[in-house]
């Protein structure tokens, strides 16, 4: 079993930058066994949008509606992925999810939420 939880939402003007993050804890084995972590997003009234995702060997994909502003990395050392998102706009505006892989299935934290202002 892993546990997720993340961290950094809140209220932000359009334009500003916010980052969020996300730990996973768990037993030694069921931290090694991640084979991927990302996040998704779901804006009110919308499905669930993939963000993006970092595999264990470090190959990042990110969607194409925040390619350039929004930037996924993580820290093997501290079992992190962070999102840091940039040039925010109103309609980034929804609950951020991050999620973690492994051969059982996919795990989810509770969510974040972002606010953007305008």
């Amino acid at each position: 079993q892993v546990q997720l939880e993340e961290s950094g939402g809140g209220l932000v003007q359009a334009g500003g930058s916010l980052r969020l993050s996300c730990a996973a804890s768990g037993t030694t084995f069921s931290i090694r066994a991640i084979s991927a972590m990302g996040w998704y997003r779901q804006a009110p009234g919308k499905q669930r949008e993939l963000i993006g995702s970092v595999s264990n060997y470090g190959d990042i994909t990110t969607a194409d509606s925040v390619k350039g502003r929004f930037t996924i990395s993580k820290d093997d050392v501290k079992n992190t992925v962070d999102l840091q998102m940039n040039s925010l706009k109103p309609e980034d505006i929804a609950v951020y999810y991050c999620f973690a892989d492994d051969y059982h299935g996919r795990y989810w934290g509770q969510g974040t939420q972002v606010t953007v202002s305008s």
